[in-house]
């Protein structure tokens, strides 16, 4: 081990963690997940596969600009009996919007023998010809050597001949795939050292399963012995068991062995609320005890452990937690309470005496707040707003008088069956009351929009608000349709800047409401600070 060494991350969270079961990924939960990788700092990003699903053609037709990241299609070698040039699925990759290609290959004669059924040294030429296809139209190819380490236990001749085939074609990398998650740490140490003697380590890439829950050891394990790229997903989705963590990963490889990736310091900071922005993207609660990013990872509750942390947290913390974007609870703790609040409060640029008298009575706040459901911490902006109203810094740029939505479903005169939804909503703004009545496609939807239609002639600065995301999650289940849910929403102003707030009620509607007056106010918070432009005046 170097100091230094360089290792590059390869992402395919919307590609093969598509595959989880119960994950479904729209065309903007895509573009906004590779946005976030590409920030964080990640080499290469996997888009999907071009011309497998509408979604990853949507996604290929029109995808997000990446100023770190190359974007990369996934696809297969060409099929027996066909050209490169003409096979239909290497055409859809040559012609994808995409700087980079991974293919993936059989390198286990069993599969050859029996999945493709056609000659061992036929689908050599699969591999090779396919690769110099893509060399040639899009200038990097990467091949997944499918079932490697099975291939080579089996056969480790012919599982070589395969990645030298895709190595002397041209493939800048040739990555060793675990595709059954069956091998063990031990092994792939061994085995990876084999094929760095026939291929530079430079060219060497690891994809690890989970089935055995060694998809991170066996990563590491693999980049002992030489390679120089690892494969692995957000917070380890993938079919079946899961893909390597990327979450676990990064800091390991960057925190505890030293070497160099892609991610900067301020870029590993942004791991946790990556990570916890794909849960909410996926309508889920994060696991709280996932090493580094989760809620426990440097939680202290009670006894010696919290005496020796407040002395020196080295004494049961592994990484100081900020490092990875995470921060340090002590559970029983009132002064800890107090202490996260001020470092929450330094984040978001709140100055305020460490002895105000009105922090105590904050936490108090927050923590009858949380157990009610709310959950600020992928809320930031609904936190905000909550403490510089605590602190006296949030004016009322509008107050509700009252709102009304109705549902109404029938057949429509062209025998259609048709749902619309209606809000009214009477609002106080400045000195004027307002009533406004819209439509929508949905109850929530017509809600947000009366509410801009009543505030875009006193607010213009309202004029680009967009909500993208908007998730319901259930916080009794066993009280079924009597449940408190909470709400969250992701809203944009059109400049780039995101935020996401939370509202929490028994009744969907009214959470959705407190959540929307939420991202209106930290909107116009934003915009206009303290003040509020006179409702009367001419200057609207």
């Amino acid at each position: 081990m170097t100091m230094g060494d360089r290792i590059y991350l390869f992402d395919t969270t919307l590609r093969d963690g598509a595959q989880t079961q119960g994950v479904d990924f729209s065309v903007a939960d895509k573009v906004a997940i590779a946005r976030e990788l590409d920030l964080l700092g990640i080499d290469y990003v996997e888009g999907g596969w071009p011309g497998a699903n509408p979604t990853d053609d949507a996604f290929f037709a029109d995808p997000p600009e990446l100023r770190n990241a190359t974007f990369t299609a996934f696809g297969m070698t060409r099929r027996p009996g066909r050209s490169a040039a003409n096979d239909p699925g290497l055409v859809g990759l040559t012609s994808a919007k995409c700087d980079a290609v991974c293919m993936v290959g059989k390198t286990w004669d069993f599969h050859v023998d029996v999945a493709l059924n056609i000659p061992r040294e036929e689908n050599l030429e699969l591999i090779r010809d396919s690769i110099a296809l893509i060399v040639e139209r899009k200038g990097e190819a990467l091949f997944d050597a499918e079932h490697f380490f099975d291939g080579f236990k089996a056969n480790p001749d012919y599982a070589m001949r395969c990645l030298l085939a895709a190595y002397e074609a041209g493939a800048r990398w040739i990555v060793l795939c675990d595709t059954n998650g069956g091998t063990l740490p031990d092994e792939v140490e061994s085995i990876v050292r084999a094929v760095a003697e026939r291929i530079p380590g430079t060219s060497l890439g690891i994809h690890t399963h989970n089935d055995t829950d060694n998809a991170v050891a066996n990563s590491l394990a693999a980049i002992r012995a030489g390679a120089r790229m690892a494969q692995g997903t957000l917070n380890g989705l993938g079919e079946r068991c899961g893909n390597a963590n990327l979450v676990s990963l990064i800091p390991t490889l960057m925190l505890k062995m030293g070497y160099e990736t892609g991610i900067t310091a301020d870029g590993l900071r942004r791991l946790s609320h990556v990570s916890r922005t794909l849960d909410e993207r996926l309508n889920r609660a994060p696991n709280r005890h996932a090493p580094y990013v989760g809620e426990s990872a440097f939680a202290h509750k009670g006894g010696l452990h919290v005496s020796a942390v407040e002395k020196d947290p080295a004494s049961y913390e592994h990484v100081e937690p900020s490092t990875v974007g995470n921060r340090r609870t002590i559970v029983v703790s009132d002064q800890a309470g107090r202490s996260n609040l001020l470092a929450r409060f330094r984040e978001i640029g709140i100055e305020i005496d460490a002895k105000d008298e009105r922090i105590n009575t904050l936490v108090d706040l927050v923590k009858r707040r949380e157990y009610d459901g709310y959950a600020y911490d992928g809320a930031e902006a609904s936190f905000e707003l909550l403490a510089r109203r605590g602190l006296g810094e949030v004016p009322d740029f509008f107050r509700l008088q009252s709102f009304r939505v109705i549902d109404e479903r029938r057949w429509n005169a062209r025998n259609e069956l048709i749902t619309l939804s209606e809000a009214t909503i009477k609002l106080d703004v400045g000195t004027q009351s307002v009533m406004t009545v819209a439509e929508g496609n949905g109850p929530v939807n017509a809600l947000d929009t009366a509410l801009r239609k009543a505030l875009l002639p006193v607010y213009p600065a309202l004029e680009g608000l967009r909500l993208v995301d908007y998730k319901v999650r259930i916080l009794t289940p066993n009280d079924g349709t009597k449940a408190v849910t909470r709400v969250m929403i992701e809203s944009t102003d059109g400049y780039g800047n995101r935020w996401t707030t939370v509202g929490v009620s028994a009744n969907v509607i009214d959470a959705s409401y407190n959540a929307l007056h939420d991202s209106i106010t930290y909107r116009l918070f934003r915009a206009l600070g303290t003040g509020t432009p006179d409702a009367s005046s001419d200057d609207r």
